[in-house]
């Protein structure tokens, strides 16, 4: 757990899309402030549910949500965005028809900081900066999760929540992705993670967690879940051992 504290936390929350069945299962997380969290699992696992419940689109049936210390569960996105968390969806997370400095005002709170916001945006992201007179709908996918992740940064969150960041890019744009969320956290936002890159995600992460069929099944520090055997053969395709060795194999 980080050394300031705890920042968020889930206990033993149940929820799901349709009545009578639940995704989750009773899960329970915490969150120290400063720091990256990442939740890994197989598909169907709940981890994307998860997220989606803390940031108030689903509605908890059971247990409880907090933010510094305040309940949560069930408040409403814009009220939780306003306490100081954001969200970037998965999909759908940018305005298309937009330029990206549009999709930027969009995401801020308050009028008389947005020119400033908007600067320190391209300070963090400078390819944002050269590209922010485009449509965000004509950039690579890449390009979007950043303009996404941007957006979300406008409203100052001391925690974002990122569902599968690099779904779906190109091979180039994984890599610049992840280090974008690692200068992210440099600068001061805890990060809270669902990743499907799961080794990736865990190696860059302070701590993390594996969900199944919507409940706990591992959690520790980041390099502890991927050197462990069983979560390496259960969840990660093959023992620790095994990865270490394809790692350290020649390329061709």
């Amino acid at each position: 757990m980080s050394e300031n504290g705890t920042i968020l936390t889930t206990s033993d929350v149940v929820a799901g899309y349709v009545p009578e069945v639940d995704i989750l299962n009773g899960v329970t997380i915490e969150v120290g402030k400063g720091e990256i969290v990442t939740v890994v699992g197989p598909n169907g696992a709940g981890k994307s549910t998860l997220i989606k419940t803390i940031f108030g689109l689903l509605k908890p049936r059971q247990g409880s949500i907090t933010l510094r210390g305040e309940d949560i569960a069930g408040d409403k996105p814009h009220t939780i965005t306003r306490r100081g968390m954001n969200y970037v969806p998965q999909l759908d997370n940018v305005f298309p028809n937009l330029t990206v400095e549009e999709n930027l005002e969009v995401g801020s709170l308050d009028s008389s900081r947005t020119k400033a916001q908007i600067d320190y945006m391209y300070e963090l992201f400078p390819r944002l900066g050269e590209r922010r007179r485009q449509t965000a709908g004509t950039m690579s996918g890449g390009e979007r999760q950043m303009v996404a992740m941007a957006r979300a940064l406008m409203t100052d969150p001391q925690v974002l929540l990122l569902d599968e960041p690099s779904a779906g890019l190109a091979p180039a744009f994984v890599e610049a992705i992840f280090e974008k969320i690692a200068d992210v956290n440099r600068a001061g936002v805890t990060i809270v993670m669902v990743e499907q890159n799961a080794r990736r995600a865990l190696a860059m992460s302070h701590r993390g967690y594996v969900l199944d069929v919507g409940r706990n099944a591992f959690e520790g520090k980041g390099d502890e879940l991927l050197s462990d055997d069983k979560v390496a053969q259960l969840y990660l395709g093959g023992t620790a051992r095994m990865r270490q060795a394809e790692d350290a194999a020649p390329q061709n």
